[in-house]
């Protein structure tokens, strides 16, 4: 009978590889931690699949109340023009940095609290409700420095020689002044409502820190939409 002592001793990373492979139960280690592996690939994929599908404009636009935004969008230059270059609904609404994103999508919940409610589920309503919901996107805006419209516009890469005169004015103005794209494009891809610009001005002062008091008057004179209509 042979002594153990005498039986060649495993090395380190031989002895890990066989505990490694050693059945835990019903399993060994390397089978769950591989079968995890493999699951939480199959997991992140469906997971980034349902994120991008809530992304496209079929899944904005599905809901019933989103008609009337539809609609609007459709007579603008972000839907129609002469480059064939369309930005839809998530390139606006939605960041492209993965913490952003994620929040933007979790408090996408209430949308789908508020079509289940029907809050603007008739004409009548979208309009009670157009200003305020404007309003809570152009904050998002201007606090973020009009990111989402910067992932497609640039400062440093446009040329004013090749603008309209007045743009070009207007752009320059807004890099000398560190303004902000949602500064001047205010209904860009939906028609403003009554006290548009009173609103934005409300947002700015609130943002800044020095909201005015209640009745107080506003100096709006610079705080212009260049597209949109208004209705005041």
């Amino acid at each position: 009978m042979s002594d153990p002592q005498d039986t060649p001793k495993q090395g380190l990373i031989r002895r890990l590889w066989n505990g490694f492979w050693s059945p835990v139960s019903a399993f060994s280690v390397g089978f769950i931690v591989i079968g995890g592996f493999l699951l939480g690939i199959v997991f992140w994929g469906g997971f980034h699949w349902t994120l991008e599908l809530t992304n496209t404009e079929e899944f904005c636009v599905s809901c019933h109340t989103m008609e009337t935004n539809l609609g609007e969008y459709r007579e603008t230059i972000h839907y129609n023009n002469h480059s064939g270059v369309r930005a839809i609904c998530s390139d606006c609404h939605v960041p492209h940095e993965w913490q952003h994103k994620v929040k933007a999508k979790i408090m996408a919940v209430k949308d789908v609290y508020h079509e289940l409610v029907g809050t603007i589920s008739t004409p009548e309503k979208y309009e009670a409700h157009r200003l305020k919901m404007a309003s809570a996107v152009w904050r998002k805006m201007k606090a973020s420095d009009s990111r989402e419209c910067r992932n497609c516009h640039s400062f440093d890469y446009m040329d004013f020689t090749i603008q309209e005169n007045r743009a070009a004015a207007e752009h320059q103005k807004a890099i000398d002044e560190n303004m902000t794209c949602i500064d001047c494009h205010q209904g860009i891809a939906h028609e403003l409502a009554p006290g548009s610009l009173q609103e934005y001005r409300r947002v700015v002062d609130q943002l800044a820190g020095n909201a005015p008091k209640t009745g107080e008057s506003r100096n709006v004179a610079q705080m212009r939409s260049f597209v949109g209509n208004i209705s005041d």
